[in-house]
């Protein structure tokens, strides 16, 4: 089976309190915007703590061309992929050269070569290592990554995966906008980056950790592909999100988890560590009431987002780290996330501390 063999997330330097940057939001609103201030509540109702930023506070409230943000998007992004690499191909006690595939997981900037060209040629790894950049996955892309990751490392027992997960949210801040998409996303998105290194069975794990792979699932839900996305304007990407999110989640989520475990002949009794991509507050309560599940079953998942804010894709793999160091129970976990589409992955792992 394949295992994971090292996780590496970024506390990038410039964190915030939510209410610092609440009140920098209505300062930066007010003069153009008078009716800021009814507005401002999405801010409390998050339950977020702290925000994990790339740039300091100031930096969102001068204006910036597309081209200038998408600029620092692929110098932050190389720069802080790279450290996160690095300290994981540390902790797997591997060297850079035994890596076989990489996949690049980002929907907050774009780059042709894409940024696994740029991290390949920055840290001289093998030059044929098989590539995979994938664009557009949004909140789901951390646990698609991830399966996708597993599958090629179980067709190639001798392989060593590295998938790396960049979302800059914050850099696609649009100054002039007043929509509501607009200011829910200022009061919840973040930046965040993780990377993982996943190995076949041929490829002799050292850590103490034992999580394998054991099965995947990928949903597209019909008719809803204007739940969630970017509009692409001439000043950059303007996020869209539908406050009908949290309704899709509590209808579907309980039949697709109990139909994937069925599948793999479970139940949901069996599940003893949940790996959720948070989304927001409303998100994590859908994920209650549907699962109903007993005990605070989400408090990793509550504590990221509590902590960071939404990251985007890779905000699952915060919370699978969050559970490797803060103890997980032995059995299954269930990986689960949600994007545009509107769209959901599930994962099947089994978790065991030698």
């Amino acid at each position: 089976m394949p295992q994971l063999a090292a996780i590496s997330t970024i506390d990038f330097p410039f964190k915030v309190s939510q209410q610092e940057v609440k009140q920098y939001a209505k300062d930066l609103f007010a003069p153009s915007f008078p009716q800021v201030d009814r507005m401002l509540s999405a801010f409390d109702n998050t339950e977020i703590i702290t925000r994990n930023f790339c740039k300091p506070l100031q930096y969102y409230s001068a204006k910036h061309t597309f081209q200038e943000q998408n600029a620092e998007y692929i110098k932050i992004a190389l720069e802080y992929s790279i450290k996160s690499i690095e300290n994981c191909i540390a902790q797997a006690q591997i060297n850079k050269e035994e890596i076989t595939d990489i996949i690049f997981l980002s929907t907050t900037g774009l780059s042709t070569p894409s940024l696994d060209a740029l991290i390949i040629n920055s840290m001289k790894l093998n030059q044929h290592i098989n590539r995979t950049p994938i664009f557009g996955l949004g909140c789901a892309g951390g646990a698609a990554g991830f399966a996708k990751a597993c599958v090629l490392a179980k067709a190639n027992p001798e392989s060593v995966v590295l998938l790396v997960a960049v979302e800059l949210c914050s850099l696609t801040f649009l100054r002039n906008d007043y929509s509501k998409s607009n200011f829910i996303g200022s009061s919840l998105f973040s930046d965040g980056v993780a990377s993982c290194i996943i190995t076949g069975d041929h490829y002799k794990s050292k850590t103490t950790d034992s999580i394998s792979f054991l099965a995947s699932q990928s949903k597209l839900y019909y008719n809803t592909l204007d739940v969630m996305g970017w509009e692409f304007l001439d000043a950059g990407f303007k996020v869209l999100f539908s406050q009908d999110i949290p309704t899709i989640i509590q209808k579907n989520v309980y039949n697709d988890v109990t139909s994937f475990l069925e599948k793999n002949q479970l139940e949901l009794a069996a599940i003893k560590n949940f790996i959720f991509h948070p989304g927001g507050k409303k998100v994590l309560s859908a994920y209650t009431e549907a699962l109903k599940v007993e005990g605070d079953f989400l408090k990793n998942t509550r504590e990221v987002m509590n902590e960071n804010g939404n990251m985007s894709s890779p905000t699952v793999l915060y919370v699978l780290e969050r559970f490797i160091k803060s103890g997980y129970e032995d059995g299954y976990g269930l990986m689960m996330a949600m994007g545009p589409g509107f769209s959901s992955e599930i994962i099947l792992l089994q978790m065991e501390k030698h």
